[in-house]
């Protein structure tokens, strides 16, 4: 069985930084997922060091989903490493959103991100890791960010029972919560500077950081990664003061 590891949402950002981290681990090939099927051949010829496999597709479509499952199933893969990171946000607030924008960032973010975990995990053995891309929105409720945030909140408690279901198994799932980063996912989110006081002025994360990190955590069995002690301290508030008062905080 060869030993790989799978990162959707793997055409830009932080999704690049875990396929970077993750060729230094004892792995035989790599699958990077994305639509863009240019850029992820573009990444592998770039910085591909061991054996990259680009599959490209829409994973929120269920024949991809079914076409991936047989994948695993023909390859005899044995993956180690599974990193859910595709994923989308927008800011606004919602009376005035786009509904078919919100259910497609649903459809991303917790859909998807579900039936590609549950399809992978008949695959994965003892030592093997979940990766689940999660964000400081999970924390708190953001306002102008409600449905992105209340997505985070689902990956977070999905997280949390998953680990907890795996650890006879001895199979470990991680979530990564970064605060801001620059990459893609300010763009598709319309964040521009000056288009929020908050992204403003909170300090960014590192994306290349962010993975390893997350890798990091994730070997050593840890639920929760959060990088920068700025974030630390917020998810810790987080635990004890009244989410009202953090929304008025955290205001995109």
């Amino acid at each position: 069985m060869s030993k790989i590891a799978v990162i959707t949402g793997a055409s830009s950002g932080l999704g690049v930084e875990f396929f970077k981290e993750l060729q230094k681990e004892p792995l035989e090939e790599i699958w990077i997922i994305a639509r863009r099927e240019d850029r992820l051949k573009e990444i592998a010829e770039k910085l591909g060091k061991i054996k990259t496999r680009v599959v490209p597709m829409d994973i929120t479509l269920a024949e991809n989903v079914e076409a991936y499952k047989n994948l695993l199933k023909s390859e005899g893969a044995d993956v180690r490493f599974l990193v859910n990171n595709a994923g989308f946000g927008t800011v606004g607030n919602l009376d005035e959103a786009d509904y078919v924008k919100q259910g497609q960032m649903v459809d991303l973010n917790v859909r998807a991100l579900t039936e590609f975990t549950v399809v992978t995990l008949p695959f994965m053995n003892k030592g093997s890791s979940v990766i689940n891309v999660c964000s400081i929105a999970s924390f708190v409720p953001n306002a102008r960010m409600t449905v992105y945030s209340s997505t985070k909140a689902y990956v977070m408690s999905f997280t949390r029972g998953l680990r907890y279901e795996l650890k006879k198994k001895k199979i470990n799932a991680t979530a990564v919560c970064p605060g801001p980063m620059s990459t893609e996912f300010l763009n598709v989110a319309g964040i521009e500077k000056g288009t929020s006081k908050t992204f403003d002025t909170l300090p960014y994360c590192d994306p290349a950081k962010t993975a390893r990190g997350g890798i990091k955590a994730a070997k050593k069995g840890r639920c929760v990664y959060t990088p920068r002690a700025f974030f630390k301290l917020y998810r810790l508030l987080a635990k004890v003061l009244p989410a009202s008062f953090l929304m008025g905080l955290a205001k995109v």
